[in-house]
């Protein structure tokens, strides 16, 4: 039987960030040799062991919180010291916090014993410098050696990287085998009621890693929330520490700030996570969207490279320090890698979005020859048979299988269950395809640059092909196919992807109020959020990380869409879900988690394997809030649309400190759902736009004999 290389499990660790600095470890504050614990820096582990002892046992778990944006107290016991009694007298408080080039570590030994206490307390450390594809693929690297320097200090260095441990008045042991396991020791003797802190702090010198931290101050408003249901407010707390840990910048241009996308494995530049990212925190000020923009638009494509994917005027997919391979799923991308069929179109419609939000024009036209560019990448490269729609295909047999953001190789099938072969067209980007268009158009448009008519035209056309191509007879009706397989068959599944269209342009008002419909059904939303497929599907597995999962941030998204289109009650039953879940993972929303019934356990099954924090999971509580009090601004058009969801149903929700053209706008949303806006600039007229009944989904009829 050949050997299985399965990814670590990391639902159950805890982790600090300051990017591009983590820390993984378990739930007692131990980081062990195993699986994804490790201090990471950008795309390296570079410390795979810091194991905690007093007099060589472990102590005792019994607690751990939030120590700040960055950090994480663990509360251990030692109940073999100190008083007899059945109550604990020794107690050691492990407060762990990231910073951008390391961590620290301070460990507060309190006895409250009536007798003196004294024990000899340890760190035991290791480190291997594995790149971080050899640890997603289950592997480590060999234990290095470790050197001995000053007193109370440990090096490792390889590959250009140099990790430092200091720990103060710490007597160091790095001889003979513990040169791979060196350990960190201090003397303790604690007089009755008496205490001592010991500290240790890890620092990495890394010349070559591609992100950076940023040394501009935090760049969006944070603001002050009131809600009837408090777990909004606790969600968005959470979230926006996640997504302050998350920031990262161009090492070139380090006052250009972008999100990493997520805590392990993605810690980096990526295109379609940072855009979306960016996107969902426009409500806090345009200032990240517009460091994305700029970080991305200096890599875009301007050749043709099919073994990296590039192509001009294409956006990146993700940016590492070096080739990331994963050999057991047939997996090698180049460090700067274009596999996205939807970065370029996502970049065009965050560009457009920003300046309806109020991004000033000096930091528009600067951007508008790259705008340019990605409207002939649209125009000329996306679409490789001639037949109008953007599709994919990885030629090299080496990158990813599927290039939408559903980017496992088995996410696009049929309704049997079957797999779709490429190339792919997805229906949601052909959606962001008629947005960028159209958004593009405007764009030309409003700075009097040339070829708006070409883009619009471009628009109409293709919102023709699909009406025509996609829609397919479903078990609830009409309904929009996942994709077209190479034959340009339909792939008849039931699946989220068709939410991400409400918005774009594409759909009629019937088309989609359908789509509300669907959206509604059990099949698609029993769960905790929107599952990204229904249960009706033959491929539909609650694991599975594409078709049957629920994602935060494509909750959110198609709540978004829901919920600024007017169909509130759908929108509704999408944020009671994500709030659920929420509250299930103590408002730290996770990549993505299991789509059983909520009536399964009663909270949501872990994705074993999820990124926690992520961007786009974050910022999801952003979009949440967004869609509750209903902002949508049209800065260059002079007017504000509101049509809040908070009221009867989310109750009472008011948000002061969001920013439409730099403003501080406040928006208090009483419990019958009036709005009240106050702070807008003057030249914005406000209009209160109703909301709209939610079709109800069709019966469920047999389902039909699937495509062949």
């Amino acid at each position: 039987m050949s050997e299985r290389h399965l990814q670590p499990l990391l639902h159950d660790l805890v982790g600090v960030v300051h990017a591009p600095t983590s820390a993984l470890g378990d739930a007692a504050g131990q980081i062990r040799p195993s699986g994804v614990q490790g201090v990471f820096h950008a795309d390296a582990r570079v410390l795979s062991r810091a194991e905690l002892r007093v007099d060589d046992r472990e102590p005792e778990p019994v607690a751990r919180g939030a120590a700040g944006p960055h950090g994480t107290r663990f509360v251990t016991l030692a109940r073999w010291l100190g008083d007899p009694g059945a109550d604990p007298t020794v107690r050691i408080d492990r407060t762990r916090l990231a910073g951008p080039h390391g961590i620290t570590e301070e460990l507060h030994i309190r006895s409250t014993a009536a007798v003196p206490v004294r024990a000899t307390v340890s760190v035991d450390l290791g480190c291997d410098l594995a790149p971080i594809e050899l640890v997603k693929s289950g592997g480590s690297g060999s234990p290095l050696e470790a050197k001995a320097g000053e007193p109370g200090r440990i090096e490792w260095a390889a590959e250009g990287l140099i990790v430092t441990v200091t720990g103060e008045a710490a007597i160091v042991d790095a001889a003979g085998d513990r040169a791979v396991a060196p350990r960190l020791s201090w003397p303790v003797d604690l007089t009755p009621g008496g205490s001592v802190t010991l500290r240790w702090r890890l620092a990495v010198t890394d010349p070559n890693a591609v992100v950076a931290t940023p040394q501009a101050a935090l760049d969006w408003s944070v603001p002050e929330v009131r809600a009837d249901d408090r777990r909004l407010v606790r969600l968005l707390d959470r979230s926006l520490a996640d997504l302050r840990a998350l920031r990262l910048a161009d090492p070139a241009h380090p006052e250009d700030v972008f999100l990493g996308a997520g805590v392990p494995w993605f810690l980096t530049l990526f295109g379609r996570d940072s855009l979306w990212a960016a996107r969902m925190m426009l409500p806090l000020g345009t200032e990240l969207a517009a460091g994305t923009l700029r970080v991305l638009a200096r890599r875009q494509g301007t050749r043709t490279d099919p073994a990296t994917g590039e192509a001009p005027g294409k956006i990146l997919h993700e940016l590492r320090r070096h080739e990331f391979a994963l050999p057991a799923h047939e997996l090698r991308l180049p460090p700067a890698y274009y596999g996205t069929v939807d970065a370029t179109l996502l970049w065009v419609n965050l560009l457009h979005d920003a300046w309806r939000w109020g991004l000033p024009a000096d930091q528009v036209e600067p951007l508008l020859p790259h705008l340019e560019a990605a409207l002939r990448w649209l125009g000329e490269h996306a679409d490789a048979d001639g037949d109008g729609f953007v599709e994919y295909v990885d030629t090299t047999g080496h990158g990813l299988a599927n290039q939408g953001w559903k980017d496992s190789g088995d996410s696009i099938r049929f309704r049997d269950g079957r797999l779709a072969q490429p190339p792919i067209v997805l229906a949601e980007v052909q959606g962001y395809a008629y947005a960028a268009a159209a958004n593009g158009a405007a764009l030309l448009d409003a700075f009097h640059r040339p070829g708006a008519d070409r883009w619009r035209e471009h628009a109409d056309q293709l919102a023709r092909r699909f009406r025509t191509a996609f829609w397919v007879d479903g078990r609830y009706g009409p309904q929009p196919a996942l994709a077209l397989d190479r034959d340009k068959r339909p792939v008849d599944s039931l699946t989220s992807n068709i939410g991400h269209l409400l918005g774009t342009g594409l759909l009629s008002d019937d088309e989609s109020a359908q789509v509300a419909a669907l959206l509604s059904t059990e099949a698609l939303v029993g769960g905790f959020g929107l599952r990204t497929m229904s249960t009706d599907d033959a491929g539909f597995s609650p694991l599975s990380y594409h078709c049957g999962s629920i994602w935060a941030h494509d909750t959110a998204i198609v709540l978004g869409g829901l919920a600024q289109a007017g169909f509130a009650e759908a929108a509704l039953r999408l944020a009671d879900g994500l709030l659920d879940a929420a509250e299930a993972f103590d408002y730290r929303l996770p990549e993505l988690y299991g789509g059983d019934d909520r009536e399964a356990l009663g909270r949501p099954v872990p994705y074993p394997a999820a990124c926690h924090p992520q961007a786009w999971s974050a910022a999801a509580a952003v979009a949440l809030l967004q869609a509750g009090v209903g902002l949508y601004p049209d800065v260059p058009g002079g007017r504000v649309q509101v049509r809040p969801l908070a009221g009867p149903e989310l109750g009472a929700l008011a948000a002061g400190g969001l920013r439409v053209a730099g403003a501080p706008v406040t928006v208090d949303v009483d419990r019958s759902g009036q709005p009240t806006v106050t702070g807008l600039p003057a030249r914005l007229t406000v209009t209160i736009a109703p909301h709209i009944p939610t079709p109800r989904p069709a019966p469920p009829t047999e389902t039909p004999t699937p495509t062949s």
